[in-house]
This record gives C-alpha cells, sequence and structure tokens, in this order.
C-alpha cells in the first residue's frame, strides 16, 4: 500500500482499544478500559459522551443497534435498541391527513427512543461499572462544555431560521443568546446534564445494588418523569413540519413503557476464513451480507483495490442487494423475511450471474424462495415534494442549505449523520456501535428533558403489503449497521460507519481490501466511493438510479474505465467518502492478546487510542 493513502498508524496495544468517530468519545472509552472497565462498561460510557458531543448526528432520544463478542459466553451476540412505532401510528391514520408519506421531521415521524433501554441493558448484563460512574463523563462534557467542532456550527447555523421561526425550545436550547455557537467554543447542554443527573438520584433511592439501580433508572426514562415529559409534549404542543402545518405528535408513554431492548441471533455470511455478522432485517445490515454472498461467488478480491473491475463488481453487487432491501426487508416480528433464502449460497450464484461488463440502470429485486417481490410506489417524491413545504430545507434529517464552507473555515461539513464506536478489551471482549437519531435538527428539544425524539419512522411504507409498511409497535428498517467478524472461527474485528444508505457500501470495500492485506489504517483511507441507485431511505424517498461517486484519488485511467462500462461517475473531492472506525484482536504466543486499531481521517474527527 502506497504511504500515499496512509495518514496515521494503525495503532497496537494488548489492554485496550478504542475506535469511534469523535476523539472524545474514544478517550472516554479508554480512559473506562484504562481504569478496569471491560469493553461494555466503555462501550456504553463513550455511547453517551457521542450524544453530547455529536448533537447533530445522535442525541439521547435517538437509537443504537449494537453487535458484540462475549468473551464469557464464546459468542455473537445483538442487541437491538431500535424502537418501534406508536400505538397511533396507522397509515390509515396519515392518509387521512392527505399524507402518502411519513413527514422526515418534526413530532409526527416519532418512534419510541430505544438508545437508553439497549446502552443500559448492556450495562446491567454485561458490564461491571455503576451507571453513575458510567455517565459521569457525558454529564460533566453536558454541564461544564465541550469544544463543538465546526459541522455542530454549521448544522445549526442551517436551520437557524426554523428555531427561530417555528421550533423555539430548540433554539433555547442550541442558539445561546439567539446566536448561532461558533466553532471551538464551549456548548453547553445544561437540560439533559440535569435529566441524566435526575435519573441517578432516583436510581441511587430505589435501586438496592447495581442492577437494581440499573433497572430503576430504565423505569425513570420509560415510565417516569421521562416517558411523563415526552407524552406531555407530543400531546400537547403543535409542531410545524414539512406538511406545512403545525401536528401533535403520536408517541405515547405506554409506547415507552412497552418497550423492551432485545437480545437476537445475528445474521451471518462466509467469506473465506471470515464469517461476517450483521443485526437483523430491521436494519439494513444484510446489503452488507449479501453483496459478500455475491462477491465470494465473483472472486472480488482478485481484483487490484484501484481498478475499475474491483469498483464496478462490488457496485454491482451493491445494486441488487439494495434493491432486495427495498423489496423483502422488514422487521421479522411483523412480516416473514426470506433471509435464510437471501443469504443462502444459491441465491447468491444467480444474483451474482447479473453481474456483467456494463453498469445496470434499474432497480432489480429478486426472488427468493421463487416469491414474487413487491415495491412500493416509487414516483412518491416527486408527489410529496410537490406538495411539501420545503422552507426550512430537504435531507437527512431535513436541513435547509448548507453555508459556504469557508464560513466556517473547515474542509469538510458532515450533517444528518450518524455516530459510531468500536471497543476491544484485554479480555477479548467485543462491541461495535451505530448510535443515531435525535439529531437536533430532527425534531423540536423537548424543554424539561433537553433533546429531541428520534424521527426514525419517517423509513416506514404507507403502501399496505409491503415488507417495510407501517404497522403499531413495527420497527422501521434503518440504515444503521455496526459489524462484527470472525477469523478462523475466533473473534477478529469490530467495525462500522456513519452514512445512511452508505454504510454497507463503504464498509464491504474496507472489509475486502483488508482481506486482501492492508492493515486497518490503509484498508480505511484507501480512495473510495459509493454507489446511489436506489430508493433513498429518508424523506422524501427520491429514486436514484445508476449514479457512482468516487474520490479524486483514482487514477484517470480508473475513473474513465468506468464511464466506459456506463457508470454515470461523479468525481468527488479527495476525501469524501467514509466515516469507518475498525479494531481487532489475535492471540499471540503465551495467552496475550495483539489489538489493533483504525479511524477515518475523513472530517478531522473520527480517532484511534489504544495502549
Amino acid at each position: 500500500m502506497s504511504d500515499a493513502f496512509t495518514t496515521r498508524p494503525e495503532i497496537r496495544g494488548t489492554n485496550g482499544v478504542v475506535a469511534s468517530t469523535h476523539w472524545l468519545a474514544s478517550q472516554t472509552a479508554m480512559s473506562v478500559l484504562e481504569r478496569g472497565g471491560n469493553a461494555f462498561d466503555a462501550a456504553v460510557a463513550g455511547g453517551f459522551v457521542l450524544q453530547i458531543v455529536e448533537p447533530h448526528l445522535n442525541g439521547p432520544g435517538g437509537e443504537v443497534p449494537l453487535l458484540f463478542w462475549s468473551e464469557d459466553e464464546k459468542r455473537m451476540c445483538s442487541l437491538c435498541g431500535q424502537g418501534g412505532a406508536p400505538a397511533l401510528a396507522t397509515t390509515d391514520y396519515f392518509r387521512r391527513m392527505g399524507l402518502s408519506q411519513i413527514p422526515g421531521i418534526g413530532l409526527l415521524p416519532a418512534a419510541v427512543p430505544g438508545a437508553f433501554g439497549a446502552w443500559l441493558t448492556l450495562l446491567r448484563d454485561y458490564g461491571t461499572w455503576e451507571l453513575a460512574d458510567v455517565l459521569a463523563p457525558a454529564i460533566e462534557y453536558a454541564r461544564d462544555g465541550f469544544p463543538i467542532v465546526p459541522r455542530v456550527s454549521a448544522s445549526i447555523l442551517a436551520v437557524s431560521p426554523l428555531f427561530r421561526d417555528e421550533w423555539t425550545t430548540s433554539g433555547q436550547a442550541w442558539l445561546p443568546g439567539g446566536k448561532v455557537p461558533r466553532p471551538d467554543r464551549l456548548m453547553r447542554s445544561t437540560a439533559i446534564a440535569a435529566t441524566y443527573t435526575r435519573i441517578l438520584v432516583l436510581a441511587g433511592t430505589k435501586g438496592g445494588d447495581r442492577t437494581g439501580r440499573i433497572d430503576a433508572a430504565l423505569d425513570a426514562w420509560y415510565r417516569g418523569f421521562v416517558a411523563d415529559a415526552i407524552d406531555r409534549f407530543y400531546r400537547e404542543e403543535r409542531i410545524w413540519d414539512t406538511t406545512g402545518e403545525r401536528n401533535q405528535g403520536l408517541l405515547r408513554k405506554s409506547d415507552l413503557a412497552e418497550w423492551r431492548a432485545s437480545y437476537e441471533e445475528p445474521l451471518t455470511v462466509d467469506y473465506g476464513d471470515y464469517t461476517v455478522a450483521k443485526c437483523g432485517t430491521w436494519s439494513q445490515g444484510a446489503v452488507h451480507l449479501q453483496q459478500l454472498a455475491m462477491l465470494r461467488e465473483l472472486k472480488a478480491e482478485r481484483h487490484d483495490p484501484l481498478s475499475a473491475p474491483f469498483v464496478h463488481t462490488i457496485a454491482e453487487a451493491a445494486k441488487l442487494a439494495f434493491a432486495d432491501r427495498l423489496a423483502w426487508y422488514g422487521d421479522p416480528e411483523f412480516v416473514s423475511v426470506p433471509v435464510g433464502d437471501l443469504l443462502g449460497t444459491a441465491y447468491a450464484r444467480d444474483r451474482a450471474a447479473l453481474v456483467n461488463a456494463v453498469a445496470s440502470r434499474e432497480i432489480r429485486p429478486g426472488s427468493p424462495g421463487g416469491a414474487m417481490p413487491r415495491l412500493p410506489d416509487l414516483g412518491i417524491a416527486e408527489r410529496t415534494l410537490r406538495d411539501a413545504d420545503v422552507r426550512y430545507g430537504v435531507g437527512e434529517p431535513t436541513f435547509a442549505q448548507l453555508p459556504p464552507l469557508d464560513r466556517w473555515a473547515d474542509d469538510e461539513i458532515f450533517v444528518g449523520d450518524t455516530c459510531h464506536l468500536d471497543v476491544i478489551d484485554r479480555h477479548g471482549n467485543m462491541v461495535s456501535a451505530t448510535p443515531s437519531g435525535g439529531w437536533l435538527a430532527a425534531s423540536p428539544t423537548i424543554p424539561e428533558l433537553g433533546f429531541s425524539i428520534t424521527t426514525r419512522m419517517q423509513m416506514a411504507w404507507l403502501d399496505d403489503g409491503l415488507a417495510g409498511s407501517l404497522q403499531p409497535r413495527k420497527r422501521p428498517t434503518t440504515t444503521l449497521s455496526p459489524g462484527l467478524a470472525l477469523r478462523g472461527g475466533k473473534p477478529y474485528m469490530c467495525f462500522g460507519t456513519p452514512g445512511g444508505d452508505q454504510q454497507d457500501q463503504w464498509t464491504v470495500a474496507f472489509l475486502i481490501r483488508h482481506m486482501q492485506g492492508m492493515n486497518l489504517q490503509e484498508a480505511i483511507d484507501c480512495p473510495a466511493w459509493h454507489i446511489e441507485h436506489f430508493v433513498t431511505s429518508f424523506w422524501p424517498r427520491p429514486v436514484k438510479l445508476n449514479r457512482l461517486i468516487l474520490e479524486d484519488r483514482f487514477p484517470p485511467a480508473t475513473i474513465e474505465a468506468l464511464r466506459a462500462a456506463g457508470h454515470d461517475v461523479t468525481v468527488g473531492p479527495s476525501w469524501s467518502e467514509g466515516r469507518i472506525t475498525a479494531c481487532t484482536q489475535e492471540m499471540l504466543p503465551g495467552g496475550r492478546r495483539l489489538l489493533k486499531a483504525a479511524a477515518n481521517p475523513r472530517g478531522m474527527q473520527g480517532y484511534a487510542v489504544g495502549r
């Protein structure tokens, strides 16, 4: 691998490693490992810090899917922190409003906020630390201030008219003194600090032992004062959204009270010596696995990672996997998803046979097990925008036009995205988590609590009979996709990235590059790309076809060959594709573990640490 594509050393150690999308979360998690906590304690502490320091990318009212390896139990497991739709959320309700899609922002698209429940469930069942100790760094940053990065300032600036004109509770939280906070100044989230402090006081009063205190904190959130504040706000307030009207919300205390984070068996696919694990089909993780199954048949690893055949082969497999996501993925507790067929060798071979030398311009879902696919109305975005109020913008979540980059003297601006965190401890426990939702710009701040609620329900369809159709209590199919991998049957890697529809594109190419022999940092830094050939996951759900966006560090010959193959190529900035982090472990003679970690330099925010 050329040094031109390597920005940092691969971090190596024996006591613990962490990689995340923000240096403060990485350092927080590592400090837990240094003080004797395990990977589960560290991940929870780092996850709560991410809520504070990346508020435009996640928040306390968001969600988090987790994958982990327990060294004691010798197994991989998925923990679902994705909440379901409210009981009042039905297709008929939205149709009576004259809507063909659930709005992307406001109160209407709220789902149950599952992040708190998942983090505390992991801490209770697998961690060793007290909740007060795990929450202390997040409370300190929220109460005393954290250095605000340029992307947060740019995000607030982009939606400041909305906060001033309509969402005044958000303006109170994010426009101190009525002004957009400047980058690198200290920003405080005192209401969030007060909420978490109150939870700890209640937990200390009502809980007897460590487990009891965590359960009492869960009660305070899902059945106590937090649920009461959410219920009151969503019942009583009328909030502007892209319908052009001010609407009440559907989320109620009973929705929160009935929800629990749940453990599940992960989905897996083998590729060479690797077994790769992803969450179930309430996430898009199977998109990653379907690509691997096809690429195994196509022998993608034989191609140079900077060559046109490498990019073309993976891009075409991605198109097929995303078409299946649209047709087949949904909450398996509500719909029958033919996941065994989707991930099976025979189906992968048939789908791989569709990849040829010419770029596809069609959305082509398959027929796993002989079943016929059913797709939503693909013209919905155009009609939605025709009737929508987009004064305050469109995006993921809905953002107005971003300010010029030189406004904050920043190289790149990422907004409306997600976070990621990976941890491995000296015992061999591994955690991969992709927190998201509760974005500061997606729904108004609840003033008593200091945070917004996830708008993930926008990803459910109002069409009848689809795998992803809206139903009360049903989990919307998210883009969130942490990853784990075994090598030779032994625990090896935890990895992931923010990026919405791009998550299970960037990580597929990264993983194959690593299998080819690149170390973690080289595989992350290598020139990257993504396709846009699917129905976009976020409101207003536009259809995009045959777009291929590459970093300009690819050789000119590669770019021209991809154009000649029929791809609609856009050449983007040099360091614009992906925010991957990853950690690995392997046993050394004598029983110690060699631990490694790497983080993406893109955005100048993610860091890997270890010792």
